[in-house]
């Protein structure tokens, strides 16, 4: 079985960065969320997000990503628990004057199903599931 995957490509804008000129780590995070959403959507889960905060988020980073290169970053789904998710991700930069093309990311974290309004963790809805290993 094909594990879900998301993907999200775009640029390190302005704000990614910080005064060293290459991006600033939160970047990452939000990067990963994007190919993230992207899964979801692909997956008609539109009632995901607000549902689902991460409660453990870890990155190794190994290369820098400067203003103005291409990003692409994948999330891949690796395990779903009763009301937990753990995903990997790695988030790639592309050439850009001088600059190799190079794996900038990698990592891991876990999301919590928490329907809105809810006090706490409660399993996934059965249609969810479905949708993501179906």
């Amino acid at each position: 079985m094909t594990k879900a995957t998301g993907r999200h490509t775009g640029r390190v804008e302005w704000m990614d960065t910080d005064a060293a000129g290459h991006h600033h780590n939160t970047a990452v995070n939000r990067f990963v969320e994007s190919a993230e959403a992207a899964l979801m959507r692909e997956r008609g889960l539109d009632g995901y997000f607000g549902s689902a905060p991460r409660v453990h988020f870890e990155a190794d980073y190994e290369s820098r990503l400067w203003f103005g290169q291409e990003v692409s970053t994948t999330v891949v789904l690796e395990r779903i628990g009763s009301t937990s998710m753990s995903f990997t991700f790695e988030v790639w930069g592309g050439q850009l004057r001088g600059h190799p093309a190079a794996r900038a990311a990698v990592g891991r974290y876990t999301t919590v199903h928490v329907p809105r309004g809810g006090d706490g963790a409660e399993p996934w809805p059965d249609a969810w599931v479905a949708a993501l290993t179906g």
